[in-house]
């Protein structure tokens, strides 16, 4: 159960890290675009687009920057033998739970 739930957390952290890659690639695109605009927003009918996407995309980023957080954290709980124990009751986090989120903290009952 240990090495399946190890190969889980490596593809879900191989599976963020190419969606990450993929916001700042989209995000250096928009930094370019954006160098040969004018940086006017206010007057520019172009600006606020570009500016909502840029946050759009920020957004995108920060949630897959957490996303690999939770990610990691839950690679040293299974290293540590804790991946299994809920971090609310101390309660056991059922297989079924584990493997539909790998990065589960707590069990079905503490995450309601």
């Amino acid at each position: 159960m240990t090495a399946s739930r190890a190969t889980q957390i490596a593809a879900r952290r191989l599976e963020v890290v190419e969606q990450l890659a993929s916001l700042e690639q989209e995000l250096a695109e928009l930094r370019r675009m954006r160098e040969r605009l004018h940086d006017d927003d206010e007057h520019d009918p172009d600006g606020v687009s570009l500016s909502s996407e840029w946050s759009r995309l920020e957004g995108l980023r920060r949630t897959q920057l957490d996303a690999l957080a939770a990610v990691d954290a839950a690679a040293a709980r299974l290293a540590s033998g804790q991946a299994t124990v809920c971090s609310v009751c101390g309660g056991p986090i059922s297989p079924e739970r584990l493997e539909a989120r790998p990065d589960a903290t707590t069990c079905i009952d503490c995450a309601r």
